[in-house]
């Protein structure tokens, strides 16, 4: 093992610089590929939209698109800073490059202890379908089973990190596009014992918006976190050959992904099916299977969905360990995280987040309904202050790379700054929808708690250093 470099890379504020990355360039193109078209798959769409569409019918064909254009958005922010200024710890370093060292910290650390959180969530809900399948093997064994594997898989070098997320991600794909394969061949009565059911479902039991807009805005509130995670491969680009090209595909494809697997998913999923026939906590998918007569649906579901979960607890263990890696390399975080193996992975930083991980799962299996759900509460509304940061960060990104290395804006934000700022007002309507519903107002105020916390913190080591060096 060698040491990275021991100084952390001080941009000034006022200049677009590069620092030279120790990681290993192990990820190649299609392990970026399909971690992008991997990453906005997960257990939120295949069970969570069910609530969506529980609260907004039909309608949820909106909401996804409103959700997804916010995210789609946010993805060409972050493209741009990231195809010009590659680096592991992504979001964090533009923020600090942007707007100082306290953005950076904060947003850093926010990321790190949203990612190993979530975690946790991911873990339980894998062990708890396994625990199903073999109950001989506790919950617990299951949870321990899954983190040696990721751990070891992490450890060793970053490509098995990315051909686990590689088969992860092809076996999700497969599944989503075989789902909206069958769906279409059902809607149009093409399936043996099928008719073409054609727009009974949309436009009855109270037409295509039951609830009104008032229900459109509420199905926004319930999916727009199901997009997290599509941040993950701006992190993973610093460890391919060309970043900048990497991390360019994966965007510029973003917004095909989200109207393919999200919208065209809800628009087949509320035509052919009542979406009064809908339960939260149900997946709308498995309804759709049984309804069209493939055995054994549920459990396929099952299947999918222990995939999905075990594919983002992966993705988290690896954009953790980057995050909390980057932070040490520019001084926000404990030095011993330094260190690298001679494959150029961190692997103090790997078990850290898988430590810290850990007990977040010991804490779910234990007092799931009181430490481990304030916890949850704290991360609830957190990447909303990511992505807010990040707009914040392109707005004053922006200008500076076109002024000092136009070469590198590769990759260029659409209507910049018009779309920029109606993204963080649109962040900001999210929130205020969060304040105004009884369910989400605890995750949002424990969020802004955790958030102010995290601020503090920035702000007194701040006013330290410039003390110091009075």
């Amino acid at each position: 093992m060698h040491d990275a470099p021991t100084t952390a890379v001080e941009p000034s504020p006022g200049t677009v610089t590069e620092g030279k990355e120790p990681l290993s360039a192990g990820l190649k193109q299609r392990h970026l590929t399909m971690l992008g078209l991997g990453g906005v798959i997960g257990a939120g769409l295949f069970v969570g939209s069910g609530a969506g569409i529980a609260v907004a019918g039909p309608g949820i064909v909106l909401s996804y698109l409103i959700a997804g254009a916010l995210a789609t958005l946010v993805m060409r922010m972050l493209g741009e800073m990231s195809a010009a200024i590659p680096a592991s710890g992504a979001f964090s370093v533009h923020a600090e490059r942007a707007l100082g060292r306290w953005a950076g910290f904060s947003v850093g650390w926010l990321y790190w202890f949203l990612l190993v959180v979530v975690l946790a969530v991911e873990a339980t809900g894998a062990a708890q379908i396994a625990n199903g399948w073999v109950p001989g093997v506790p919950q617990w064994g299951w949870v321990l089973i899954f983190m040696i594997v990721f751990t070891a898989a992490n450890l060793a070098a970053v490509k098995n990190f990315g051909e686990f997320e590689f088969w992860f991600a092809a076996l999700k794909v497969t599944a989503i596009v075989l789902f909206l394969a069958l769906s279409l061949l059902a809607v149009f009565g093409v399936l043996p014992d099928t008719e073409p059911v054609g727009l009974t479902n949309l436009t009855g039991q109270g037409g295509f918006l039951p609830h009104g807009w008032s229900g459109v805005v509420s199905g926004v509130l319930a999916v727009v976190f199901a997009f997290g995670g599509l941040e993950v491969v701006t992190i993973a680009a610093a460890e391919s050959d060309d970043p900048a090209r990497a991390v360019g595909r994966a965007v510029r494809s973003a917004v095909w992904r989200i109207l393919f697997f999200y919208v065209g998913s809800m628009l087949v999923i509320v035509t052919l099916l009542p979406w009064s026939s809908m339960q939260p906590g149900k997946s709308p998918y498995v309804a759709v299977l049984d309804s069209i007569g493939v055995p054994g649906a549920g459990q396929i579901m099952n299947i999918v969905v222990f995939v999905a979960l075990l594919s983002a607890l992966n993705a988290n263990l690896y954009g953790s360990s980057r995050m909390v890696f980057s932070l040490a390399e520019r001084g926000e975080a404990p030095r011993a995280l330094l260190k690298v193996s001679g494959g150029g992975v961190p692997r103090r930083a790997v078990l850290a987040s898988v430590a810290f991980g850990f007990v977040s799962v010991l804490l779910n299996l234990e007092w799931p309904d009181s430490v481990f759900l304030y916890m949850l509460n704290a991360v609830g509304a957190v990447l909303l202050f990511v992505w807010g940061l990040i707009a914040v960060s392109q707005l004053r990104l922006r200008p500076r790379i076109a002024r000092e290395a136009p070469g590198k804006l590769t990759l260029r934000m659409w209507g910049f700054p018009y779309l920029t700022w109606a993204a963080l007002v649109a962040m900001g309507g999210v929130l205020v929808l969060m304040l105004t519903d009884d369910t989400a107002r605890p995750q949002l105020l424990w969020s802004a708690g955790a958030t102010a916390v995290v601020l503090l913190v920035a702000g007194v080591r701040a006013l330290r250093e410039r003390r110091a060096r009075r």
